[in-house]
């Protein structure tokens, strides 16, 4: 069974974050969460929240059903960053004209899969 968890209009550019995703796309959650730790990026700290929240997900429903639950079981199988709606604002310039400003959102989705499953 698949555990997932998502952040929905991330203030940030998914251009950003998507190299961290693919940093810990295959890896364990324990793993995945190390190496975000250790990253300057804004969209890591983001990225890592998303993957709290799955493994969180995860041991809820694991308590729920009464199974034996261990986080080192769980491995990152998809880590999905996608374009959000953008907030359009303008500036302007000479002569009256007036350039567009796009201020970028994205979608940070993640799931987790037990090792067993796959």
């Amino acid at each position: 069974m698949p555990y997932r968890a998502t952040h929905k209009h991330a203030r940030i550019s998914a251009r950003k974050v998507r190299p961290l995703a693919n940093l810990v796309r295959g890896k364990f959650a324990d793993e995945a969460l190390e190496i975000l730790r250790y990253q300057p990026h804004r969209g890591a700290r983001m990225l890592e929240k998303v993957i709290q929240s799955a493994v969180g997900n995860a041991q809820d429903t694991e308590q729920n059903s009464g199974e034996s639950y261990s986080e080192t079981e769980l491995v990152v199988v998809d880590a999905r960053i996608d374009g959000g709606p953008m907030f359009k604002r303008f500036q302007p310039r000479s002569r009256g004209q007036a350039f567009t400003i796009l201020k970028r959102t994205s979608h940070i989705s993640v799931v987790l899969k037990r090792l067993d499953e796959l």
